[in-house]
């Protein structure tokens, strides 16, 4: 079958909910129960942490992040 979308390895997965069960598992972990408030207060957190990174990128003309241009969206110095 020919179909112009590209191939990606998460089509059709929620990528929202395996971060919500990331998160939930981690607080079990430690014996911490977690409320739909917090999850939300948590996402939201993560949210404006990810349009930073994006903006880091933007401002430091990177145009593909890779492995070795991380830095750049976590805001550290190469090296």
């Amino acid at each position: 079958m020919i179909t112009n979308e590209p191939a990606n390895k998460f089509k059709g997965v929620n990528m929202k909910a395996i971060v919500v069960n990331r998160l939930k598992r981690e607080f079990h972990r430690r014996g911490i129960q977690i409320t739909a408030g917090a999850i939300n207060i948590l996402d939201d957190h993560i949210h404006r942490q990810i349009v930073n990174m994006a903006g880091r990128c933007k401002d430091g003309n990177v145009k593909r992040l890779t492995e070795d241009l991380i830095w750049v969206a976590i805001g550290k110095p190469n090296g």
